[in-house]
């Protein structure tokens, strides 16, 4: 699948919000407007990135804030927060009081380990605990038990005028089903699984050593193994969600000058496509640019992809708004048609 008679449910996009550190408000603004043009063209879902001390979005979840007050239906997810930098339980604060704003469409995404470039920052971003800090999976079940209602604490009843609850408020019910984990390894995989989470597999997985899928440099058959991995092990079994986030970039209404950055956008990043990368062996899936026809073409060969029924497709980083608006237009009246997506 997808086939004709089991079309493409859900078509998402993924954008990362860059800005210019001098002016940083047109950027935000920008990526605002992607949103609401992603409604308009009847994405079912819209997705951002997450970075820190760099010029993308640090903060999705107030952009999403945001977001939930200028749309009325398309979902608002992210992906994915790294839960290094941030308190479980003060997250799950704000993450519920997002979904409750959007009326229950927040799709959080998160993942975890050491913060990037950790010594370099450790001593901002904990400077008593940097050397106790758990960056383990533990971070990501202390949020999912805070989202799902869980007491954060022994205390609740009324002192003085004031009323305390035993958990996180506000408490957004529906929004526990909506945890998704950025996974790309098999343990990743089986965790988010048992875990009861979605799971998010992206362009980038692990060439791993062992386990299924063991010494292949194949992405879409290391990618299906990790999809299938987290079925196994996960309550909904086949019913469990899975979305895929590969980069594409029609060129079905695209001029010819952006159609020829496009084309030496992938080209410059085909080679790190070839074979695994560093001490982690990353595999990196190729970006697909062609016109929709041609795309949907790879797609249909590509062994994960027919495995979900899901997408989440990744917007290229470094691309202007009307690249974006011409992509998004695309992807909504010719990519996702040729999906079988309505």
């Amino acid at each position: 699948m997808p086939l004709p008679t089991q079309p493409l449910r859900t078509l998402g996009f993924l954008t990362i919000g860059l800005f210019d550190g001098a002016d940083p408000r047109r950027g935000h603004e920008s990526t605002l407007e992607i949103i609401e043009l992603g409604e308009r063209l009847g994405f079912d879902s819209a997705w951002l990135r997450h970075r820190h001390l760099q010029y993308g979005i640090s903060s999705p979840v107030a952009v999403l804030a945001a977001a939930s007050q200028r749309t009325t239906r398309i979902a608002l997810g992210t992906a994915v927060i790294p839960l290094g930098w941030e308190n479980p339980l003060r997250l799950a604060e704000d993450l519920a009081t997002v979904d409750v704003l959007s009326g229950g469409r927040l799709n959080p995404g998160v993942s975890v380990g050491p913060p990037m470039h950790y010594d370099q920052v450790k001593g901002a971003l904990y400077p008593d605990t940097a050397d106790t800090e758990d960056f383990s999976y533990e971070r990501v079940r202390r949020l999912l038990d805070f989202v799902r209602g869980e007491p954060a604490t022994d205390f609740s009843g009324v002192e003085g005028f004031e009323v305390f609850s035993d958990r996180v408020q506000p408490h957004s019910p529906g929004l526990g089903d909506r945890m998704w984990y950025g996974g790309g390894s098999l343990r990743s995989a089986q965790w988010a699984g048992e875990n009861g989470m979605n799971l998010l597999t992206s362009s980038v997985v692990k060439a791993e050593e062992s386990g299924s899928g063991s010494g292949s440099e194949d992405f879409a058959q290391i990618q299906l193994s990790h999809i299938r991995a987290f079925r196994a092990h996960h309550p909904d079994g086949d019913r469990a969600r899975v979305s895929q986030g590969l980069v594409v970039i029609p060129t079905d209404s695209a001029s010819p000058e952006q159609r020829a950055k496009y084309e030496e956008y992938a080209r410059k990043r085909t080679p790190r496509t070839l074979t695994p990368q560093g001490p982690a062996r990353l595999m990196f899936a190729p970006d697909l640019v062609g016109t929709s026809a041609e795309i949907a073409e790879q797609l249909y060969s590509h062994a994960a992809f027919r495995e979900v029924d899901e997408v989440t497709f990744a917007l290229p980083f470094t691309f202007d708004h009307e690249d974006y608006v011409q992509i998004l237009t695309d992807i909504a009246t010719k990519l996702g048609p040729e999906l079988g997506w309505q």
